[in-house]
């Protein structure tokens, strides 16, 4: 493969409300404007673009061919398992029967939606060997604020004064920031040998720790072996132990933050169950905990009575935290997790994690030779992590090989995390990449390292090389932001 076969969109593109400055406003058509009551007609028109359809069409195509997305290529970004997502989920989803539900339906008016939810969450619970599920909260980070919620709900209750929050220096980025606003103060534990220090965390452990938050597999793609230990070094210090499920990739069918000794878990259902990654749109984190910890749970979760033979809504759970968000959860993104999980069955996701692991293996043993291997001797499940260290002495950083492969038509992996590995490349292949393209990626890695070039500017994309400092000092969060510019 060489870069000189791939080439992005570029265009000079217009925000959408500069291009509406050189449209005329467009008036409510009569019909329409006689429909309806006068008192519901604004005097005023909503300050909105008012752009042609087919001028509005062309510049969001312009816009969609200057991105990059699963559907276009190969996206092995470590940690975040951009996976590719059948379509038939989406098609699913959208159909009127499910896009038309409305929350304030009545029970018994949705007793199909329901049981969806209901089965949802003993899928979960299952696949968790948990007890029990909340569907409520919205992202992954959004289980983890609700899980340490409820873990600060649990010491309350049994009268305890625990504040701390255990993070390995291996685990996802997220956790502290979720400690933080859960109210959390974070001890940090630093990992040996790309492992959890027992020793350190003995120490670490006090009267005045709330949990340990663990990624298992670590985001250097090692398993914890000594979890079962670990857990039991937490809870006979009177401490939870949480299990981040953004992994759960790897260990689909092949056991559970249950029989590690874990007490709740996070899932990631765009990173596992087949939902797409929303880019800051719907997405659902669920949260499946302990029989002990189901007290804690967000109101409602949905049941299922034998006598009625009907699911209903129950908001009678003793010492609930409460709502962490409007209804009942993200329902159509729940809905395809659910699809997913019931059209794979137990056989296909433990395939899932087969071709995962065998998938990441695979770039693993060819990449190995062409950049360093920290850890060397430690196995590795869906991901990995290398490290450009040794090209430092001709000035050429992993930030250089990542802007590079994206002259390849190849997205860059994670890079600069976990931050126990010095120029880190952290890479997942997931299982849903055919060889060819695992093959592609080696060909195109390897010729890079070789004629890598410091502060490489990419020449084959929509952009080529942002300034990152001055864009982290003066972020543009609006395009109101733009006018200053």
């Amino acid at each position: 493969m060489a870069s000189s076969e791939f080439r992005q969109a570029r265009y000079k593109e217009k925000l959408i409300f500069e291009l509406a400055q050189q449209s005329e406003v467009l008036p409510l058509p009569d019909d329409i404007k006689n429909s309806l009551p006068s008192s519901l007609i604004s005097a005023t028109a909503p300050k909105i673009p008012q752009i042609p359809e087919a001028q509005l069409v062309r510049h969001y195509t312009r816009l969609s061919q200057m991105n990059y997305c699963v559907d276009t290529g190969f996206y092995p970004l470590g940690s975040c398992t951009m996976k590719y997502t059948p379509k038939f989920l989406e098609e699913f989803a959208s159909s009127e029967k499910f896009a038309s539900l409305h929350p304030y339906q009545s029970e018994d008016s949705a007793q199909s939606a329901l049981r969806i939810l209901y089965e949802l969450q003993n899928l979960l619970c299952k696949i968790s060997g948990m007890q029990a599920t909340t569907l409520q909260p919205a992202a992954g980070a959004h289980g983890e604020l609700t899980g340490l919620l409820m873990v600060k709900a649990y010491h309350k209750f049994n009268n305890e004064d625990r504040t701390e929050v255990i993070i390995p220096d291996t685990a996802h980025g997220t956790n502290p920031a979720s400690a933080r606003m859960a109210g959390l103060e974070i001890i940090n534990l630093n990992s040996k040998n790309g492992l959890i220090d027992l020793e350190a965390l003995e120490k670490a452990v006090s009267e005045k720790s709330a949990c340990l938050m663990l990624t298992n597999p670590n985001t250097l793609g090692i398993f914890e072996k000594d979890v079962v230990e670990i857990a039991k070094i937490l809870h006979d210090k009177g401490a939870l132990l949480y299990y981040d499920g953004a992994n759960f990739n790897a260990i689909f069918g092949k056991t559970t933050p249950g029989k590690m000794g874990c007490d709740l878990v996070h899932f990631n259902l765009h990173k596992t169950f087949g939902a797409p990654h929303g880019g800051g749109g719907p997405g659902a984190g669920p949260v499946s905990v302990t029989k002990e910890l189901a007290r804690f749970l967000p109101t409602p979760v949905v049941e299922y009575n034998k006598n009625s033979k009907k699911y209903y809504l129950d908001y009678s759970i003793p010492h609930s935290i409460g709502k962490v968000k409007m209804f009942y959860g993200n329902f159509q993104v729940l809905l395809k997790a659910y699809l997913y999980i019931r059209l794979l069955g137990s056989n296909g996701l433990r395939e899932v994690t087969d071709y995962a692991v065998l998938n990441s293996n695979y770039l693993l043993k060819k990449l190995k030779y062409i950049l360093e291997l920290p850890f060397e001797k430690v196995p590795r499940l869906h991901e990995f992590v290398l490290s450009a260290k040794n090209l430092k002495s001709k000035n050429i950083r992993a930030l250089d090989l990542a802007k590079a492969l994206l002259d390849y038509g190849l997205h860059a992996p994670t890079i600069y995390f976990p931050s126990v590995v010095e120029e880190a490349l952290m890479i997942e292949a997931t299982e849903t990449e055919h060889k060819s393209e695992l093959d592609k990626f080696v060909e195109a890695l390897s010729e890079i390292v070789k004629i890598a070039v410091p502060n490489y500017i990419p020449k084959n994309t929509s952009v080529g090389r942002v300034d990152e400092v001055k864009a982290a000092r003066n972020a543009i969060i609006s395009w109101k932001d733009c006018r200053n510019l």
